[in-house]
């Protein structure tokens, strides 16, 4: 059971008695190492003061809102929140966002949505913006809290000169870098999706795969092979996953699919959610010349997978 108290939150705010908290302001897409810092001198700085740890983020992406334009999310909510829970938060305020919302000026934002929440302590990434156009930023925060309100900016984290942001993470997936996003993230990338009928093509060359459904807008790993680890359940297989098109099999289509194909595990699983957690990246997407040139590649991917498995 979740100990994450979700307090859903639209303009103009409701009337209501709020617990005092300290809280990480932000969208945190992907809750990459750069937002877990932000989100750490939050939980720390709540036990400090003795209040209560808090994040306050907005949902959905503001350029679908402002800018119409399709959002490519690396979390669900859900699997924000999970994270968001594990990092020691205990509300999370999730703010809708509208063009009502939006039009707040600076000053707007602070009194109604900060202060009237009983926010203490506020904190917030370098680059952190808030109000109509993003007109409010951290240095002008205190000028509008009037001294109801602390803050702490987190500067940005950077290794090797690079700074961790959910762009570099979106990035770094598009390039097929999944090593690289793994670092970023301090953790392996994952999706989750339900098994769904797929062309049952795989079980007719001896590779039986799981057709899986990521969520809608969940941004997939680019087109290619990949060693993955699967949770079905409380259990845990190794695996082959395939992203892309099957140009093998298919001269036009652009329509992206992910499908597993387990190393020690056949059963009837449709239906079922399954979490990829992609490990290593074999190869790219190939169209073959034939579908035998196809096996012997899958059983070479196989037997690469089982030993990047194997030592991970």
């Amino acid at each position: 059971m979740s100990n994450l108290q979700t307090i859903e939150l639209k303009h103009p705010l409701p009337a209501g008695t709020f617990p005092e908290t300290c809280t990480a302001l932000g969208f945190f897409d992907g809750v990459h190492r750069g937002h877990e810092e932000v989100i750490k001198r939050a939980v720390a700085a709540a036990d400090e003061k003795g209040m209560t740890p808090a994040v306050m983020t907005f949902f959905p992406h503001p350029k679908e809102v402002l800018r119409n334009a399709e959002a490519e999310y690396l979390t669900t909510l859900e699997d924000k929140k999970e994270r968001l829970e594990m990092l020691g938060v205990e509300i999370l305020y999730l703010v809708q966002f509208d063009t009502s919302f939006a039009s707040l000026t600076p000053q707007q934002f602070v009194d109604r949505f900060i202060i009237d929440l009983n926010i203490k302590h506020v904190v917030a990434g370098f680059d952190y913006t808030y109000g109509h156009k993003g007109k409010g930023t951290m240095d002008s925060f205190p000028f509008h809290a009037r001294g109801l309100v602390e803050t702490t900016t987190v500067e940005a984290f950077r290794e090797c000169d690079e700074k961790i942001s959910s762009t570099a993470v979106r990035t770094a997936l598009k390039n097929g870098e999944i090593n690289k996003v793994s670092h970023y993230l301090g953790r392996h990338y994952t999706v989750k999706g339900k098994v769904v009928q797929g062309e049952k093509r795989g079980r007719t060359i001896g590779f039986p795969t799981a057709n899986v459904e990521p969520p809608l807008k969940v941004l997939l790993p680019s087109a290619g092979v990949y060693a993955v680890m699967v949770e079905k359940g409380n259990e845990t297989y190794c695996g082959v996953a395939n992203i892309g098109v099957k140009p093998t099999f298919h001269q036009d289509s652009t329509e992206k699919t992910l499908e597993v194909y387990f190393l020690d595990f056949s059963e009837d699983i449709y239906g079922e959610v399954l979490k990829v957690e992609f490990i290593e990246r074999l190869r790219g997407e190939t169209k073959f010349a034939s579908v035998e040139e196809l096996i012997s590649q899958i059983d070479r991917d196989v037997e690469n997978a089982r030993s990047v498995l194997r030592d991970s």
